[in-house]
């Protein structure tokens, strides 16, 4: 099976999309989107043509750079996200789910929290490049502050909380790819 899943999904954030909204677009579900993008079940042609059309792209755009290798990132190349619990993803690294490891800058607002990750395997590193942040491992809790980093093996569940009243910004990279 050819893996296009990370791809989907990298432009479907380009473009501010939902799994679901992009999946209404297409009259797909949203489980049909998550499950494309995780690389678990493939599109017929037709499927896959709609989707890319829903996406603004075409199958000649799509194709034609899916086997080569990137080197630098440009900051156009950046992919943001906005999350309601107050905090920003940015993939540095558009293509990163097909790498090794996967970094990314999170910018978490004042007494805001990130998402939980559940245990897996692999490893973290966090850098924090600004403000200060709370590492919550398992049952453990960490106070990590500008210029400080973390590195764990990821066999407990983890999150980020912000306790202050300025924005923290942190270089996280996780190995192999969760975000």
């Amino acid at each position: 099976m050819i893996k296009i899943g990370h791809k989907i999904k990298n432009l479907r954030l380009k473009n501010n999309l939902t799994q679901s909204e992009l999946g209404a677009r297409c009259d797909l579900t949203k489980g049909f989107i998550s499950q494309l993008e995780a690389d678990l079940t493939s599109p017929s042609l037709s499927t896959l043509e709609d989707i890319l059309s829903c996406l603004g792209t075409n199958f000649t755009e799509f194709w034609s750079d899916l086997d080569s290798e990137k080197i630098v990132y440009k900051k156009e190349d950046v992919i943001v996200a906005d999350y309601d619990d107050g905090y920003k993803i940015h993939w540095l690294v558009s293509d990163a789910q097909k790498n090794e490891m996967e970094p990314i800058r999170v910018d978490i607002g004042a007494g805001c929290v990130t998402e939980e990750h559940s245990a897996h395997e692999g490893e973290e590193f966090g850098y924090v490049l600004s403000g200060t942040v709370m590492l919550h491992l398992g049952q453990d809790v960490y106070k990590v502050k500008k210029g400080e980093c973390f590195y764990f093996k990821a066999k407990l569940p983890h999150f980020l909380s912000n306790d202050t009243k300025n924005t923290a910004s942190i270089l996280w990279v996780s190995s192999p790819p969760t975000f």
